[in-house]
């Protein structure tokens, strides 16, 4: 306290200086039409930048919040588009729909991609209905299958593991093959088996040929970045551009096919 008493001995003519010159200046403006609309406006515009400041930063802190809801809405429009079977035109009750795929949003906690065989981990286990051989993709496309779960969290076999094969298609003729990875670029997997009569061009676009029972039909994969023929010569070997980055991922959604323990029930029986 002194030493504020001492600053204010020290200046006071400086002080009283600032008094008069505020007093003065508000005199000014009170008396004076044109210097008051000046000074408002000037602390309107004062005002509004820190508003708009304020806000950009709040709303800087709420994209994480935003992003989540997004992917959400995103994760249940594309359970409605895989399990529509009826007329387009019928109305749908999103809150009660039921069908053949469920759809379960995480995010990548974890993710190689630059060895022979890459895995991912996501924040979902078991107690989110999450078990092994569920499909995992991106909104771009195909990102893996999941290996093994504990309670909260999940490993996934990445599209990018020289062990995993899925299958996939062309979009244009429904011809399929195998997609696998050579373990060389994270952006390319490798599509074979593809008959040597099939009309490939490059830029056409692959995806799952839904003949498992882990993806549905039509998730995307990527596009043919080249092809040759095997050492047989009666089948293409396909260069795919992967649309994932998968250096560079976040959110995820688990695909989970109600009829698969049927399915693999029935193929069990008959092998």
């Amino acid at each position: 306290m002194q030493q504020i008493v001492n600053f204010i001995l020290r200046n006071k003519s400086f002080l009283f200086f600032l008094l008069l010159l505020c007093v003065s200046v508000g005199l000014t403006i009170q008396s004076h039409s044109y210097h008051k609309s000046k000074f408002i406006n000037s602390a309107n515009s004062i005002t509004g930048g820190v508003y708009n400041t304020s806000n950009s930063v709040s709303s800087y802190f709420g994209l994480k919040q935003e992003n989540d809801k997004l992917h959400e809405e995103n994760t249940r429009l594309r359970s409605l588009l895989f399990n529509q079977n009826i007329d387009a035109k019928t109305f749908i009750d999103s809150t009660s729909f039921k069908g053949r795929y469920t759809f379960t949003t995480a995010k990548i906690i974890k993710n190689s991609y630059s060895l022979q065989n890459n895995y991912l981990t996501i924040n979902k286990g078991s107690r989110d209905s999450i078990k092994q051989d569920l499909g995992v993709i991106s909104s771009k496309g195909i990102i893996g299958i999941i290996d093994n779960t504990n309670s909260k969290y999940a490993t996934v076999i990445s599209i990018l593991n020289t062990t995993n094969k899925i299958s996939g298609q062309l979009k244009k003729t429904n011809q399929f093959g195998t997609l696998s990875w050579n373990g060389k670029s994270s952006r390319l997997i490798q599509l074979t088996d593809i008959q040597k009569s099939a009309k490939l061009v490059k830029g056409d676009t692959i995806v799952t040929s839904g003949r498992s029972a882990i993806f549905p039909k039509g998730i995307l994969v990527g596009t043919i970045e080249d092809f040759k023929l095997d050492v047989t010569k009666n089948f293409f070997e396909v260069n795919v551009l992967l649309f994932n980055d998968m250096t560079n991922l976040e959110h995820v959604s688990v695909i989970e096919n109600k009829d698969k323990p049927l399915i693999d029930d029935l193929q069990k029986t008959n092998e």
